[in-house]
Formats: structure tokens, C-alpha cells, sequence
């Protein structure tokens, strides 16, 4: 099966104080820079990130930290970025519509702990286009989501908001990939987070 990647990394991080895809760990490394490694470490064939606000910003740290022009990463901009991650989501399946991937892995930049151990698991837990997988940690509904290309025009029409996927999942329950032995799944929302 070959899987995509998707990265959203297009909010305006307002809890945060800015942006999440221009934070950087305590190492250096920055949010976006780990984030593409872990998908691509994860079993990705192409990883698409979704930038929007601070997008020149973001593009230009992707620049510095060598990412820019790899042949395995491109870059989008969810032009409605402000209406919340369902313009990202619908802008990241719009980019890789035109692929050959028969699924997409999707993961959001603020995920400190989620290493590719997690995304191996997703992928392997479906497969094909019609797979439909999300990971939990502790039974609780997180990411990543493994989307099959034949769920993926059901998802963009109803990804809104800030709900993404989650308006689809409640007619087309996606199966549940249990994760909670690898990572918390915990977001990255405030600056006191990042001292978790």
C-alpha cells in the first residue's frame, strides 16, 4: 500500500502565542523539521505539509533546517487557514489527490511525543483505499488517521471548523489503533505544555 503524508501545520497557535510550526524542541529541532522526519521515518512515501498563517516564515525555516527542495516533501497553503484544521485538511487531500497513494497518514506538527513507532502502527492497522484508521491513546481518539483515497472527497466535504475529520467519522467510524503504550498523544496548546 502506498501512504502519503499529511502534516497540518497551518494554525495561528493563538493559546500558544504564535504559530506551532515555528516552535522548536529543546534540542533545536523544529516542530515542522520532526514532524516530517517522523512521517517519512513512519512509512510515508511523500509527506505534503499544510502551512497558513506565518507561511513565509514556516517555508523559510523549512529553508534553513534543509528540508526545502527534498524530493519527498512538498509544500500547500490552506488559504482559508483561519477557519480552523477542516481548511487544512481539505487543502493537504487536495494536494495529494492527484497521487498515487492509495491512503494518507494525517498528523498535526504539535505532537511532541507521537515518533513513527505510532505511524507504523496506523498504516499497518488498514489498508488500501478503503482504509479508515485512528489512533487512540488510553481509549481516547487522537492522531494519527490513516484516510483511504475512498473515503477522501467524503472527508474534504464535510471537514469544517475546527472539527476535521470528525463530522465524517460519525457516520463511517473509523477503527481504533490503540497507541497508549507508545505516546500520550498530547497536543501542544500553551507554552507551559512545552515543559511537560
Amino acid at each position: 500500500m502506498r501512504v502519503a503524508g499529511l502534516l497540518l501545520a497551518a494554525g495561528a497557535g493563538r493559546r500558544m502565542g504564535g504559530p506551532k510550526a515555528l516552535l522548536r524542541h529543546d534540542d533545536g529541532v523544529p516542530f515542522l523539521g520532526r514532524g516530517l522526519r517522523v512521517l517519512l521515518d513512519g512509512g510515508c512515501d511523500r509527506v505534503t505539509v499544510v502551512l497558513g498563517a506565518s507561511a513565509d516564515a514556516a517555508r523559510a525555516l523549512l529553508d534553513s533546517s534543509g528540508w526545502a527542495g527534498h524530493p519527498s516533501v512538498a509544500v500547500t497553503v490552506a488559504q482559508e487557514w483561519e477557519e480552523g484544521m477542516g481548511a487544512s485538511l481539505r487543502a493537504g487531500l487536495g494536494a495529494v489527490s492527484g497521487s498515487d497513494a492509495d491512503a494518507v497518514l494525517v498528523t498535526l506538527v504539535d505532537l511532541p511525543d507521537v515518533g513513527a513507532d505510532v505511524l507504523r502502527r496506523v498504516a499497518g492497522t488498514g489498508s488500501g483505499p478503503g482504509a479508515l484508521v485512528r489512533a487512540t491513546y488510553d481509549g481516547r481518539p487522537g492522531h494519527p488517521v490513516l484516510i483511504g483515497r475512498d473515503h477522501w472527497a467524503g472527508v474534504a466535504s464535510t471537514a469544517r471548523g475546527d472539527q476535521g475529520a470528525r463530522e465524517y467519522f460519525r457516520t463511517n467510524p473509523p477503527t481504533p489503533c490503540e497507541c497508549g503504550d507508545l505516546a500520550t498523544g498530547r497536543d501542544v496548546d500553551r507554552p507551559e505544555d512545552l515543559t511537560r
